[in-house]
């Protein structure tokens, strides 16, 4: 590899995957619009029908949103916004799950450790979550729809495990 192509592989080796710094200077994304949908859907509706709600809005707020561009980096954003969401509901369910573990060794029980399970939970699915975006992604035999796919696999799926583990808080 030569000088001046190792700079250009190390930079683009540090993008995210399917996430063009062009379309990220021009896009406007928000998650409000996922919030208001869940907000909406408080008395009982599924809030899996949120899930993209704001990444289709931000492909609608910009030219170059319904680009293949354009999609990869709304859905990424919208990625972001769940794995946030995800990472805070698994913070409180650890925090829980621990307490309920020392209250169970307190009083001499032998039950499994929750917080043991959940972590070995949470590792399993980050596992079969990249492995699913994975083969989605080589669906497009290499072409330009790889990028959107993936973003939108890594969404979809983190969204669904979010709401997994809010449903759970509260529980122990």
């Amino acid at each position: 590899m030569t000088k001046r192509l190792a700079p250009c592989v190390a930079l683009c080796l540090a993008l995210p995957l399917g996430t063009p710094v062009a379309a990220q200077q021009e896009m406007v994304f928000s998650p409000a619009v996922v919030e208001a949908c869940l907000f909406d859907l408080a008395q009982g509706a599924d809030p899996e029908s949120c899930i993209g709600a704001s990444a289709n809005a931000c492909m609608d707020s910009f030219p170059g949103g319904s680009t293949t561009p354009g999609m990869a980096a709304c859905f990424f954003e919208e990625g972001k916004y769940w794995d946030d969401r995800l990472n805070a509901a698994y913070k409180k369910i650890r925090a829980g799950a621990k307490a309920f573990d020392a209250d169970m060794q307190d009083i001499g029980s032998s039950a499994a450790s929750q917080a043991d399970a959940l972590r070995d939970m949470q590792r399993a699915w980050i596992a079969y979550r990249d492995a699913t975006c994975a083969y989605e992604y080589t669906l497009w035999g290499g072409g330009t729809g790889g990028g959107p796919a993936i973003n939108a696999c890594h969404m979809n799926m983190t969204a669904k495990q979010a709401l997994y583990l809010e449903s759970l808080e509260g529980l122990n």
